[in-house]
């Protein structure tokens, strides 16, 4: 039976997130369980792009602190990594979300070494879902004695959530990741792509910074919300089925999970999840916006759902007033659909992957009804929801 432990913690002073770390690790044994004085602990964290810590679209840099602070203490190398999404001028900012991102410093301070997987080399590795003939991961995965994802709790405009077992997409070197949205357009065949990933890297463990989280239009442009929760586990796809539930959200609700259940990733039934911490139930976020594309998620094969899914569909469109001409949409679209000029999106290409709207810097990438009735329909709705 997986475990998954859920500690409250409300703040990201350093102290009360180390606290809060070694009252749930003491579940799985303690950190001695998993690591040595000496050995190279690669911290694999969620830096989506070059934001802020305070955005909550990456894990928190105080979050990052406090890991790397534990580990130093138990005489082990710590290693910060990860590589960014998008591209400016044709490179990926990863150099630059180190930075953004407050884990440079964090580095320098507590005796870290950044890895940015732009530039440490790769591993290649086969592809067991046979969507690609192989794969070329970040090398430093398999340099590390152990290995700890350190997702974010958020929504996503494309995906619904996004945590534990999403986050080894960063896995993938710098531009290399807009081939494989082109590849799997679809968020359940884009999970084969990342359980691929999970069976060719060894992942010891995965805690996950839900203190603050990103709500609404997730994973970049969405609201934070003080969720106040971290959770461990040894399971990725239980720590997401928990994460979930408290979102009101089903494993069946998030297609790249439900692809996980089937890949074996680990345990995708409720039931079977043995929940640990600070709750002996999973506790609900109650408010918790999720995206405007939910409701149309939901496929089913009958002509009246499919055409009400037609209906209510959200489509990216750059807000011209917003747009600083960065052209990171530009660059970051797999199939080129964004007009460099212009900014217009020519629909006909585009597969909805809602790479511009997660990677736009000043959120001008926004999701809006195709049918202005849809639209009036959805704000009334919410308006008495509220």
């Amino acid at each position: 039976m997986s475990k998954v432990v859920i500690k409250e913690c409300k703040s990201y002073d350093v102290q009360d997130v180390i606290a809060s770390l070694n009252q749930g690790m003491a579940h799985f044994g303690g950190w001695e369980s998993y690591i040595k004085p000496g050995m190279k602990i690669l911290l694999k964290v969620n830096l989506i792009g070059p934001k802020t810590s305070e955005s909550g679209a990456i894990t928190h840099s105080e979050f990052v602190r406090a890991v790397t602070r534990i580990l130093k203490e138990k005489g082990c190398q710590v290693w910060i990594g990860d590589s960014s999404g998008g591209a400016i001028a044709g490179i990926a900012p990863t150099g630059k979300s180190m930075k953004i991102s407050g884990y440079e410093a964090v580095a320098e301070e507590e005796g870290a070494v950044i890895k940015n997987f732009d530039s440490e080399g790769v591993k290649v590795q086969k592809s067991e879902s046979g969507m690609v003939e192989q794969m070329y991961l970040a090398k430093p995965m398999f340099d590390a004695d152990v290995v700890i994802n350190l997702p974010k709790l958020k929504t996503h405009s494309a995906a619904i959530y996004t945590g534990a077992v999403k986050n080894v997409f960063g896995c993938i070197p710098g531009l290399k990741k807009a081939e494989f949205h082109k590849l799997a357009p679809d968020p359940k065949y884009f999970g084969e792509i990342i359980a691929d990933i999970h069976k060719a890297c060894k992942i010891d463990l995965h805690i996950m910074d839900g203190i603050t989280a990103m709500q609404g239009e997730g994973p970049t442009a969405g609201e934070t919300y003080a969720a106040g929760k971290i959770l461990i586990s040894e399971d990725p796809l239980a720590l997401d089925v928990v994460a979930a539930k408290m979102l009101k959200l089903k494993l069946e609700d998030v297609p790249i999970l439900l692809t996980a259940k089937e890949r074996k990733l680990g345990e995708g039934c409720i039931e079977a999840i043995e929940l640990m911490g600070d709750y002996q139930a999973i506790p609900t976020l109650e408010g918790y916006a999720l995206p405007k594309r939910f409701g149309s998620s939901k496929k089913q094969n009958h002509k009246a759902v499919i055409k009400v899914i037609d209906f209510l569909k959200a489509r990216p469109v750059v807000d011209k007033k917003l747009c600083k001409n960065c052209n990171m949409c530009v660059e970051s679209c797999p199939v080129s659909a964004i007009n460099r000029e212009s900014k217009e999106i020519n629909y006909k290409a585009c597969i909805e992957c809602m790479c511009c709207h997660e990677l736009c810097m000043y959120k001008a990438v926004k999701l809006k009804k195709d049918n202005w009735l849809a639209g009036t329909m959805m704000k009334l709705y919410r308006g008495n929801y509220k």
